[in-house]
């Protein structure tokens, strides 16, 4: 593919991670892969911390509203919510008072039930990705993963940095999986590479507004953020808000229509990218 040039007046580029700076199967073969295979030993082993009971207590609430805008619950989310305000109640007590729950193994495994049917579901809810994040963390720090990133993607940036634009993150992983994912990369801690990085907390990816938000939080208009990602349903939102586009083509993402290819610039690799119309 030609290359393509960055608008003069841009001042930021803003990253999507799965498909464009990281190969999607990194997420779906190891990262998932990883959170079902020790989900029910990680919440064993955690259950009476502080930490954990926050991140179960947040699932609860997602339950709770889910329930309160008449969505069907399944029936491990009922229990769910039962044993969920439970703990809420001695984590805000910061007690360790065993009463609340007498069977902890099936409190976990509803746990465990809710968080599998989510994954599988495809959700991107703050309150799994703040867990998800959560035993990410233990497993880089532990040496069992790294994280993966395009041979193109730091030397790219790197150039840009000395062009003098500034790089931030946008994923629907939390804020601290994306900092675990390049500080402990397979290049090692590239972290000093980004200005800043963004999750779902301001939005979803999907929606305008996210990127109004963001361009806000960057103190910078929309027309000055070009946006890297491999999903068209993001651009589109993206380019509502009237941020600038490219749409990443790497292997294994999802096969574009003509009419797609059609109307967005589109990269194969990071190099590609020409700052000031220099292409």
């Amino acid at each position: 593919m030609a290359s393509v040039s960055i608008p003069e007046n841009t001042t930021a580029l803003l990253l999507d991670i799965e498909g464009t700076t990281t190969p999607i199967t990194f997420v779906k073969d190891i990262l998932f892969p990883y959170i079902k295979d020790h989900l029910e030993e990680y919440l064993s082993a955690h259950w009476e911390e502080d930490e954990c009971k926050q991140d179960v207590h947040l699932l609860k609430k997602q339950v709770t509203a889910l329930s309160m805008c008449n969505r069907t619950l399944l029936p491990n989310e009922h229990d769910l919510i039962d044993h969920v305000l439970s703990r809420s109640s001695s984590c805000a007590q910061h007690s360790l008072d065993q009463s609340g729950h007498t069977d902890e193994e099936k409190a976990i495994r509803e746990v465990v039930d809710n968080v599998l049917w989510q994954m599988a579901s495809d959700r991107k809810s703050t309150a799994l990705k703040q867990l998800q994040g959560h035993m990410w963390r233990a497993a880089y720090a532990a040496g069992r993963i790294k994280g993966e990133v395009y041979q193109d993607v730091v030397p790219s940036i790197r150039r840009w940095r000395r062009q003098g634009l500034k790089v931030y993150i946008y994923s629907s992983g939390s804020v601290e999986a994306q900092k675990l994912l390049f500080g402990y990369s397979v290049e090692g801690d590239v972290l000093d590479l980004f200005d800043g990085h963004f999750d779902t907390n301001i939005g979803t990816k999907v929606e305008s507004k996210s990127y109004v938000r963001i361009a806000e939080r960057m103190g910078c208009p929309p027309e000055e953020i070009m946006f890297l990602t491999d999903v068209t349903r993001e651009a589109k939102a993206a380019e509502d808000a009237g941020v600038n586009v490219a749409v990443v083509v790497r292997p294994g993402n999802m096969e574009l229509t003509e009419e797609e290819r059609s109307h967005y610039n589109l990269i194969t690799t990071f190099s590609q990218l020409e700052v000031n119309g220099s292409a």
